[in-house]
């Protein structure tokens, strides 16, 4: 099976430090670094890491953080054809001593989006495609959006921190195409309006009338389907969530992709976002890499 992913790469530049300052205020960080990220790049490093056929649709721009982005993506062995002209942006991640994690974003030319760019792609061929909300947000989200009525594949879409920030019309839309929907507790709570889990997860599925992925931290993941299953997670020395929740997604469309089961694959995803959660960013080492392709041949 082979899937498509749409969406940006950036450059993510992780700022470790004990607390946030107030306005006006002066803290001493502890350590930086920068590392190659975006939602839809941690969800194409999992699928290329494990071994899944995937098609990666994701402009590269120019500039400090486009160079950075380019020469990441070849070192990775992961293909890019689209290089625009414009600026590509990043991330700045502030991940305080508690594990709380700030985001602000730059965005560039990597959150753009040309349907020409598959012209000379067979849409038909792709099992899974992926689309993340931020992209949906932009200006040529309405352009994601009209391309995937076309797709006969399954949509997983992934409406992400901003989802609640998206035109309601936009994610109608959506919902009205069935797509697999992968969030956590607070993204689902805010876009339906419920604190209560089961009770936002029942209102989702009514929207998408399709399974609805919640993944809820140390616990693992809850998943709806008509009926509300648990998939219990696995242990981790947590060292920073950031990109757990797209590898999640990576993981659970990896598993999909070789025929686990649905409660498989949600089992495979908790295993792997423990072990991104243990690492400064989404990179882990070759040796985990290569458990991570055993389990999920098993």
């Amino acid at each position: 099976m082979k899937c498509l992913v749409i969406g940006s790469t950036v450059a993510d530049i992780m700022i470790y430090m004990d607390r946030l300052p107030t306005s006006q205020g002066d803290e001493h960080i502890k350590k930086q670094m920068m590392a190659v990220g975006g939602c839809a790049f941690n969800v194409v490093n999992v699928l290329h890491q494990i071994g899944v056929d995937y098609t990666f649709i994701s402009p590269v721009g120019t500039g400090m953080y486009g160079d950075f982005v380019k020469k990441e993506l070849n070192r990775l062995g992961i293909q890019s054809e689209i290089h625009l002209s414009g600026a590509n942006g990043c991330c700045y991640c502030f991940v305080e001593e508690n594990g709380d994690r700030t985001f602000l974003s730059h965005h560039g030319v990597e959150y753009s989006f040309n349907p020409e760019w598959l012209t000379d792609i067979d849409m038909a061929s792709f099992d899974y495609i992926y689309v993340c909300g931020l992209e949906i947000e932009e200006t040529d989200g309405d352009k994601i959006i009209e391309m995937l009525k076309e797709v006969s594949g399954q949509i997983i879409f992934c409406p992400g921190p901003r989802g609640k920030l998206i035109e309601q019309r936009k994610m109608e839309a959506l919902y009205a195409l069935s797509p697999i929907i992968h969030l956590n507790e607070q993204e689902i709570k805010e876009l339906t309006g419920l604190e209560n889990i089961e009770e936002a997860v029942q209102k989702m599925y009514d929207w998408t009338h399709n399974t609805v992925i919640v993944t809820t931290g140390a616990d693992g993941a809850i998943y709806y389907d008509g009926k509300l299953h648990s998939v219990t997670g696995y242990k981790a020395a947590v060292v920073d969530t950031i990109g757990a929740g797209d590898s999640h997604t990576g993981g659970v469309m990896a598993a999909l992709s070789v025929g686990k089961t649905l409660h498989e694959a949600i089992d495979f995803a908790n295993l792997v976002s423990s072990k991104v959660v243990g690492v400064n960013g989404v990179h882990l080492e070759d040796g985990i890499y290569v458990e991570l392709r055993q389990s999920l041949r098993r």
